[in-house]
């Protein structure tokens, strides 16, 4: 005769069912905007990181390597707070980006900016003023402010991950000058060509009751220094690296202050034997020529004394945005291992299309 358990139920009864009818206040559904986590992907999915509150992190499962991380945590005021891609890496792992150099303390890896913009300086550190130079003037440094994420995931079969976020801008005193969407997306991964992409959208809404003017050095009279918009540091092993655009007959620092749908650039390593190249391309309804009414746009770049190049939206003119409009502007980055040709470039852009 066995024992029986003294903390069973000798009648035990039937698992109840499921409510047809469940009341949503008990169970209530998480709420899509709250610190988003992202789900656990696939082995061969592209992995995302999310240190709450400080950076997001996506990294390519083939290679292992952190192809960047997107840093939001607020930093010194004075650097125009801001969030940035940091460290940027190619597929063999090479830093492709710089951060906090000693010659700009405020140039972060690839970061959102507005130099001018309706007299404040969104870039960070000091300001230009024609006439007299660059000013030490904190009370005209404002920021970019991170507000939440809307969407931190991988879509499709996890090639492609997506980060989306909603941004305030701010001159100094703290007012709420514009709202930003923001999406980056990173795509075409492909570590047998060395290569991965990302695509960066801005839509910024004036919240002021007075136009939004964006502007740049070149703007408040200092000549060829129209730098403004998304903008790329190059670590220092860039310098004197090679600058391409789709002419033949046009490339390195010549190229500074003209149209075109895309400018590359590529650098040799330290440490690490061979080069890679970042093309930076505008999306057609960019209309950076401005023949289809847009505001024109024009490359901000340098080799020397350091490398940086930005699709600046307002190079030559100032940009005004009316109250309560968007401004709206896409941009891709390919980031490749190696120094690409012309030719390859060529061939990359056209069997990636937009």
């Amino acid at each position: 005769m066995t024992n029986p358990d003294p903390d069973s139920d000798p009648n035990p009864k039937p698992d109840p069912k499921p409510d047809p009818n469940p009341d949503p206040d008990r169970n209530p559904k998480p709420d899509p905007n709250s610190n988003l986590k992202p789900p656990k992907p696939p082995e061969n999915d592209l992995r995302i990181t999310h240190a709450h509150g400080d950076h997001v992190t996506i990294t390519d499962p083939t290679t292992g390597v952190d192809l960047f991380s997107y840093v939001y945590r607020p930093e010194a005021a004075w650097e125009a707070p801001k969030p940035y891609l940091h460290p940027v890496r190619t597929l063999a792992n090479a830093i492709v980006t710089d951060y906090r150099p000693n010659d700009h303390r405020w140039h972060k890896g690839l970061q959102m900016t507005a130099s001018h913009l309706s007299g404040q300086n969104l870039w960070g550190g000091n300001t230009y003023i024609h006439g007299k130079g660059y000013l030490e003037l904190p009370e005209r440094v404002g920021s970019m402010a991170h507000v939440a994420f809307d969407e931190i995931t991988t879509e499709g079969t996890g090639t492609r991950a997506v980060l989306a976020e909603r941004l305030t801008w701010h001159p100094y005193t703290g007012e709420l000058w514009a709202e930003e969407e923001r999406r980056i997306e990173v795509h075409d991964v492909d570590p047998e060509a060395g290569s991965w992409a990302l695509t960066w959208t801005s839509a910024v809404t004036n919240r002021r009751d007075e136009p939004l003017r964006f502007g740049s050095p070149t703007t408040a009279g200092r000549e060829l220094a129209g730098y403004t918009g998304l903008f790329w540091r190059g670590p220092r092993a860039f310098r004197e690296g090679r600058v391409l655009g789709p002419d033949p007959d046009a490339e390195g620092p010549g190229l500074m202050g003209q149209q075109a749908p895309w400018l590359a650039y590529s650098g040799e390593h330290d440490g690490a034997d061979g080069h890679a190249t970042l093309v930076f391309e505008h999306a057609p309804e960019n209309d950076h020529t401005g023949s289809r009414g847009n505001h024109p746009a024009h490359w901000f770049v340098r080799n020397e004394p350091f490398a940086a190049v930005a699709p600046s939206l307002a190079f030559f003119d100032e940009l005004e945005l009316l109250p309560g409009d968007t401004l709206t502007r896409r941009y891709r980055v390919v980031v490749a291992d190696g120094a690409w040709e012309r030719e390859e470039i060529a061939k990359y852009l056209e069997e990636h299309p937009w």
